[in-house]
């Protein structure tokens, strides 16, 4: 699928930070994270599938990133690393969809994210995968409510709960629930799949 004009589109997914350097390698890697993939795969081939507008987001940060202090001066995501990299169970998908960096905890604040808002003017709702659920989940959906409320914009944000995590989630599951109380009475929603 090649992407189209970005007025067409009505729906759009966004992958938030499945990057290797906080799934596989790295001071914030965690690999359970790995557990959500095969959820994102269906997803993300679902709505290829149905052409909407698939949004890879990806942390990238140079050495000298504020972020970093944020983390206890913990190095992650550094452009030109491998961290950078989408991995590899979801590589194969970045052909059919567009690649935005970040050097934040909120996809929002990206330039390049902004831009493809600005464009993509028939919107009418945005699906949400990836990690991690109390950081750059929470930060990028809740502005992402803002500014569709701040525009008058009718659209619904769907997070895909069986499709999000965060690094350590056991030890920070006080977090992760705050971040879900917080998305919701923003009125985000949560879904996840009915097993069959």
């Amino acid at each position: 699928m090649k992407i189209k004009n970005l007025k067409t589109y009505q729906k759009m997914l966004i992958v938030v930070d499945m990057v290797n350097g906080f799934v596989k390698e790295g001071s914030l890697a965690d690999t359970k994270i790995l557990n959500i993939v095969p959820r994102q795969i269906e997803l993300i081939k679902e709505n290829i599938r149905e052409g909407n507008l698939v949004v890879f987001i990806k942390d990238s940060h140079t050495k000298d990133s504020c972020e970093h202090k944020r983390f206890g001066e913990l190095l992650h995501c550094v452009k030109g690393s491998s961290e950078e990299l989408v991995i590899d169970e979801l590589k194969q998908y970045e052909e059919n969809s567009i690649g935005i960096e970040k050097n934040s905890t909120s996809f929002m604040e990206s330039p390049a994210f902004r831009n493809l808002l600005y464009t993509t003017t028939n919107i009418e709702q945005v699906d949400v995968v990836g990690c991690c659920t109390d950081i750059c989940v929470m930060n990028g959906t809740m502005g992402l409510a803002n500014y569709f409320d701040e525009w008058n914009c009718d659209v619904d944000i769907i997070v895909h709960e069986d499709a999000i995590a965060t690094f350590l989630e056991d030890e920070r599951k006080n977090y992760v629930d705050a971040a879900k109380l917080l998305m919701e009475q923003q009125g985000i929603k949560f879904v996840k799949k009915l097993n069959k």
